[in-house]
């Protein structure tokens, strides 16, 4: 597969040089960055699950961006990735990213040599227009209410209808899993359907209400229920709102999801006595086979006072979880999110600049069961430097395993700096005075940091 992957990209690049030039706008572009990092205690105790928490490395993601454009309402838009981590010779890292010990292989380019196979595809779609409907078909980005419910690259289809200026109509198809090859035609498949206008009130106030159905039959669905879900039908209901008002800006969302959950048949009813509940057995102490509620939602609000050379900004999320019922009382509480949903935030509760893992006891960038609040301010003293620092406070909504809610309070300071024209450096500093949530056996010993630097660059 890695082998055609090479050959398909070398064969689109002899085509686009070899074309007339006066036929085809050729379009190239990309993204580069290296990053230096620490991260310590994100196990958040002593002992061998602490040390194996801990990270000091270095990584390097590149990205091609190559485009054709055939004409005014025709274009061909292709992003190639390849990541490796410096001196990695791994086949696969392990559960929780970490490299295999003595598997090898040639996919990384991180070892000696640096000839590995590793090129990714990121986006491969037609962008065209049909008449007042814009079309772009295959893979590509889809991103909905900011992360909270998707953003990632995936493979499907938008057709977004421009009725004016101030309203716009997109209509999305995205499928996330097919396994029904060589089955079943629906078998183990999982897709998208999403209706999401966007409302221009005027050029500075924008309203974008969204529905979006979720659908994944016999277990196709990999997500944060886990692998006692056979099938799921899913109505998520929200709306953004972003304004700029002079030097104040100020955005919100709401999500509501309902719909039902049915939960495979294997396996035999496990009965768990309400003293001895965890976030498993509660999720066990049910008739395997029934078919749950999902009743969950979200809250989000932020805001951003720019005030010239500084800004203060901030931002506060909820996010429901189940309680202590867990689904014996017929209901998944816990707000849904999926494979695609990437909502960053805190450097280490929320995977920051170094999205490397997370801090035990944090849902990380898939925000269910948490409420937190953020306050912060920018200072840029010159042209090329910048000073950002934040704080956060967070916790679970419900009580995890060990009846602990408190994730801590987190400090962030960010300073970036423009080394050269086009190429920017960003020094990080992390840590988080946590909770006893923040731990793998309700009490917290050592708290998280990281450390780190990035240098990155686009054109």
């Amino acid at each position: 597969m890695k082998k055609f992957t090479v050959l398909a990209l070398a064969v689109l690049l002899v085509v686009a040089f070899a074309m007339p030039a006066s036929a085809l706008e050729n379009i190239f572009g990309g993204y580069w960055r290296t990053r230096f990092f620490q991260q310590r205690n994100f196990e958040g105790d002593n002992g061998v699950l602490g040390e194996t928490k801990d990270r000091v490395m270095v990584d390097t993601r590149t990205r091609l961006y190559y485009t054709a454009k055939i004409n005014d309402n025709l274009k061909f838009v292709n992003k190639f990735e390849m990541d490796t981590v410096w001196g990695n010779t791994a086949a696969a890292p392990n559960v929780d990213g970490d490299p295999v010990v003595g598997a090898v292989s040639n996919n990384n380019w991180g070892d000696v040599g640096t000839d590995g196979v590793a090129i990714e595809i990121k986006n491969s779609y037609a962008d065209f227009n049909v008449g007042p409907v814009n079309f772009k078909v295959g893979a590509q980005g889809f991103t909905l209410a900011r992360g909270f419910i998707s953003n990632e690259d995936g493979i499907g289809m938008k057709a977004i209808y421009k009725v004016n200026d101030g309203l716009y109509l997109p209509f999305v198809w995205q499928k996330l899993k097919e396994g029904g090859v060589g089955r079943d035609a629906n078998e183990q498949d999982a897709e998208a359907y999403v209706f999401a206008p966007i409302i221009f009130l005027s050029k500075d106030i924008k309203i974008k209400p969204y529905y979006l159905f979720f659908h994944a039959e016999d277990g196709g669905l990999v997500d944060t229920l886990g692998p006692l879900i056979d099938s799921v039908n899913a109505s998520m209901l929200g709306v953004d709102f972003d304004a700029e008002m002079g030097a104040f800006s100020l955005w919100a969302t709401g999500i509501m999801q309902f719909g039902d959950v049915s939960l495979t048949t294997a396996g035999a009813t496990v009965a768990v006595p309400e003293s001895a509940y965890t976030v498993a057995d509660r999720k066990k102490a049910f008739v395997r086979g029934d078919t749950l509620d999902l009743a969950t939602y979200l809250l989000a609000v932020g805001g951003k006072f720019d005030l010239g050379k500084a800004d203060i900004h901030g931002q506060a999320f909820y996010a429901t979880g189940d309680d202590e019922h867990g689904w014996t009382d017929g209901e998944i509480n816990g707000f849904f999110t999926t494979g695609s949903t990437y909502y960053y935030w805190a450097e280490i509760l929320g995977r920051g600049i170094f999205d490397q893992q997370d801090c035990v006891g944090s849902t990380g960038f898939k925000v269910t069961n948490i409420v937190a609040a953020n306050l912060g301010a920018g200072f840029k003293p010159m042209d090329k430097l910048k000073v950002t620092a934040d704080l956060w406070w967070a916790r679970l909504k419900e009580d995890n395993e060990f009846n602990e809610k408190n994730l801590g309070i987190e400090a962030d300071l960010k300073v970036t700096y423009q080394l050269v024209e086009g190429l920017t450096l960003d020094v990080v500093g992390a840590y988080l005075f946590a909770g006893d949530a923040v731990s793998a056996d309700g009490k917290n010993e050592n708290d998280p940091y990281e450390f780190g630097t990035r240098l990155s660059l686009s054109f």
